[in-house]
């Protein structure tokens, strides 16, 4: 009778083991957000079909769908694809969006969870987004949408600054973008002139659902 308990406790303790390190394992890579291994499949140029026909829907828009851009990929009770999009608007004007696609293949589960513009292509050049892996993504300096960003910056670090010199916006060097929690979120990195003197500025920037902007964070990018 002792033995058969024994080996009761044995077996619970390594069930318990087992389980603890398949919850580790599960922790690790639940949440991450990584490039995904088939961005050209017939499944995810079907789910941006989707996205732009839901997200149409919802906003009695006509955008079409042009190409993906990017995929990337989220683990989270099911997949979550960001997918970033080129769209043409109703007058031909193409945009940028990043659509998040949440998949359950096993309950036959599809649903757009956002839908946001980020920005515009280059006219002079084909647009390049690239993943830094921490969900924001490379988007073109001359995008209207970034300009708009880098001239709110100009504007609130000239309300800030004491100085009697006003700032002069010389170009926006390098800037990034990620939606979360229904915002835009803009890093940018700019080239400022205050009377002869040229400096950077590192900025962040959100956008919301209204398209008004806020500075997070502002700090000089020193040498």
């Amino acid at each position: 009778m002792q033995i058969k308990r024994y080996n009761q406790i044995l077996q619970l303790v390594l069930l318990l083991v087992a389980s603890s390190s398949l919850f580790n394992s599960m922790a690790n890579t639940l949440g991450g957000v990584r490039n995904s291994s088939s961005p050209n499949t017939d499944e995810i140029h079907g789910l941006a079909r989707f996205a732009v026909d839901e997200h149409n829907k919802k906003e009695n828009a006509m955008l079409k769908l042009a190409r993906v851009v990017k995929v990337q990929e989220q683990v989270v009770a099911g997949t979550l694809h960001h997918l970033t999009l080129e769209v043409d608007d109703d007058v031909g004007n193409k945009k940028i969006y990043l659509a998040k696609v949440w998949v359950k293949p096993w309950l036959n589960f599809k649903e757009l969870q956002e839908f946001n513009h980020i920005g515009e292509p280059n006219s002079d050049r084909d647009i390049e987004i690239e993943g830094d892996g921490s969900g924001y993504q490379v988007v073109p300096v001359h995008d209207l949408v970034v300009q708009d960003a880098a001239n709110h910056v100009l504007k609130t670090l000239q309300q800030r600054s004491n100085s009697l010199y006003p700032y002069e916006l010389l170009e926006v060097v390098h800037a990034k973008a990620e939606t979360a929690e229904g915002l835009v979120k803009y890093d940018i990195l700019l080239k400022l002139k205050r009377n002869d003197k040229e400096e950077k500025f590192k900025a962040n920037v959100h956008r919301d659902n209204e398209g008004a902007f806020h500075v997070n964070h502002m700090v000089q990018d020193l040498p």
